[in-house]
């Protein structure tokens, strides 16, 4: 008798251990951040994981693992297990937009999960304050002057804020210097400093508060809140135009239960006071996109782009 019920407990133990192993998340959670600190996609990844731990009950390692304009850092989340504990921020441009025009390691439409969006980011270009350009005129105009004296960086080689402004000069016959960076941050001090003279980047937020920047142009769809005198790409007559988001991936072939946890942490962060306050603070547009619908807007937008780059001479 008293075997029996020691199996039976030991069966009980083994049962509610192996349901609550079956639970998520029940360990830490690893968010890979492909870009170098300190810059807006660095910014919103740390919150983002210090809500979803309160949220979620568990842990959040940040890691930063920039490089090959995000491809490091997402690669490294392609290939790891598919358990939800290892995830990553991912942008437009590694996602819908370079893989276009450089071979990427992964595969956009296959090797991921999509977990969801929750902002999109302006991408303006910017010029020093006490700079000599006033309009995209003035730069169009230096740069036919000044064949390839004029030099100019995006946060992403290749990205699709880089590939608008591209077209931009390739549509004019001007010829510029581009010097590729790790990161938003990266380019804004080398703007600052004199490095470059221009840049297309999303972390200008503190910058332009300060006086030290101004907008010249929108690289994305609408005309920047900041600075709603200054014309988009596609009102100026040029032929880019792109949206960019910010949101979290996974590696491929996640669970139901995991995507719809994180569907649930992601609108209770995206809904909540502290995020509004930090769109405002850093220029975002708060914008959550669950898993489902995130994942549909980036196989239309991959396959947007794939026909645009082929269109405009700009593909592989």
């Amino acid at each position: 008798m008293i075997k029996h019920l020691v199996k039976g407990a030991l069966a009980l133990a083994l049962t509610a251990g192996l349901a609550h192993a079956d639970e998520y998340p029940s360990e830490s959670i690893t968010l890979i951040v492909p870009y170098s600190p300190g810059g807006n996609g660095d910014i919103t990844s740390r919150f983002i994981a210090d809500k979803a731990s309160d949220i979620m009950g568990v842990n959040f390692v940040v890691e930063n693992r920039a490089g090959g304009g995000a491809f490091i850092g997402i690669n490294s989340c392609a290939n790891a297990d598919p358990d939800g504990y290892t995830i990553c921020f991912i942008s437009t441009s590694p996602i819908t937009v370079r893989p276009h025009v450089i071979e990427a390691p992964y595969d956009p439409m296959t090797d991921l999960t999509y977990l969801g969006q929750f902002m999109l980011s302006k991408q303006p270009v910017i010029v020093r304050d006490d700079g000599k350009f006033n309009s995209i005129d003035d730069v169009i105009a230096f740069a036919k002057e000044n064949p390839g004296q004029l030099r100019w960086s995006a946060a992403v080689p290749r990205g699709g804020p880089h590939l608008a402004t591209e077209a931009m000069f390739r549509a004019e016959d001007a010829v510029t210097t581009f010097l590729p960076s790790k990161g938003g941050a990266v380019e804004l001090a080398n703007l600052l400093s004199g490095t470059i003279d221009l840049a297309v980047i999303s972390d200008y937020g503190p910058a332009l508060d300060n006086g030290e920047i101004k907008i010249l142009a929108e690289t994305s769809p609408g005309r920047n809140p900041q600075a709603p005198d200054a014309p988009t790409l596609s009102e100026l007559g040029y032929p880019l135009e792109l949206a960019s988001f910010f949101a979290l991936a996974a590696p491929a072939g996640l669970s139901e239960e995991v995507i719809a946890t994180w569907d649930d942490t992601m609108k209770q962060i995206t809904d909540s006071e502290e995020f509004k306050t930090l769109m405002d603070r850093i220029k975002g547009q708060g914008a959550y996109l669950n898993s489902a619908d995130f994942t549909a807007r980036v196989r239309a937008d991959f396959e947007a782009m794939g026909e645009a780059t082929q269109t405009y001479g700009l593909a592989n």
